[in-house]
């Protein structure tokens, strides 16, 4: 069993509330680790704060042991069970994630957060939401906190490279789930299947994904002037606007992603190519 680094979750989080401060990095237990696909990862963790402070598109710091792999990880939560539990799905892509990648229930881990901005849901609409690959985790979160608002519609339009890992995930939060692998086309084929039924001034497009993606859901939401919210994806160092390792360019300047975001409007940032 890993041993805890820093303090341990009850602790910070009580000294804290007296404070009237946010908890800092603190320890938690991991309670369950699933393999969803080569290199995909499912991970719960036990933490109130993050499950009850969770917002559709927050994310959490996630600390390696490794001296060599210092800095945090962030990951986008994926829901909240049970009131006290958040749920992450990772990619290993590096030490970092491999090492989450060997941990098991039981385990201890260290987590700060959550952190962000997130999805704006105020809005009575048809929510489309359009991910991709390790992208579709936030949206996840997302289906969840509309389905528990009520009041509004939502599709979730997924596309993968090859195993619709998520897929089971998502199907019980919205009202119509389609999935896409690169084998059969990508999301703009669904979004092109889907238009048809489209009110573009009763729509909310909300998408989560590879940066180019994102671009071309942008471009498409753009032609048809449906507001879009990207969640973005960037490097970061701190995670909460301190190292300034995570900007993105925007019509009101350089922006944290961590901070300022992860989400903002499609029309707030410039997008080159198919990229901010």
């Amino acid at each position: 069993m890993s041993q805890p680094v820093f303090t341990t979750t009850e602790p910070v989080i009580d000294r804290a509330r007296r404070a009237g401060r946010r908890p800092g990095r603190r320890t938690d237990v991991i309670t369950g680790m699933e393999a969803l696909d080569q290199d995909v990862w499912r991970m719960t963790v036990e933490d109130p704060f993050a499950a009850q402070e969770a917002l559709p598109g927050s994310f959490v710091n996630l600390y390696p042991t490794d001296s060599m792999t210092l800095l945090p990880r962030p990951l986008g939560i994926s829901r909240v069970l049970g009131g006290n539990q958040i749920e992450v799905i990772f990619g290993v892509v590096g030490r970092g994630t491999h090492e989450f990648s060997e941990l098991r229930p039981g385990d201890c881990i260290d987590l700060l957060g959550p952190l962000g901005k997130g999805f704006d849901l105020s809005g009575s609409a048809h929510y489309i939401l359009v991910g991709g690959g390790l992208g579709v985790p936030p949206l996840i979160r997302a289906a969840q906190v509309l389905r528990e608002q009520g009041g509004a519609r939502s599709t979730a339009l997924l596309g993968y490279r090859s195993a619709h890992f998520a897929d089971r995930f998502m199907n019980p939060l919205v009202d119509d789930l389609r999935s896409i692998d690169n084998g059969q086309g990508d999301v703009i084929t669904l979004l092109d299947g889907l238009e048809p039924t489209l009110d573009p001034e009763d729509t909310i497009i909300l998408t989560c994904g590879p940066t180019p993606m994102m671009g071309a859901v942008a471009a498409w939401a753009g032609k048809r002037s449906i507001p879009t919210q990207c969640c973005m994806e960037a490097r970061m160092g701190c995670g909460y606007g301190t190292c300034v390792a995570c900007v993105v360019d925007t019509v009101n300047g350089r922006l944290k992603v961590c901070k300022d975001g992860p989400v903002f409007k499609a029309d707030d940032l410039l997008w080159k190519g198919g990229k901010h």
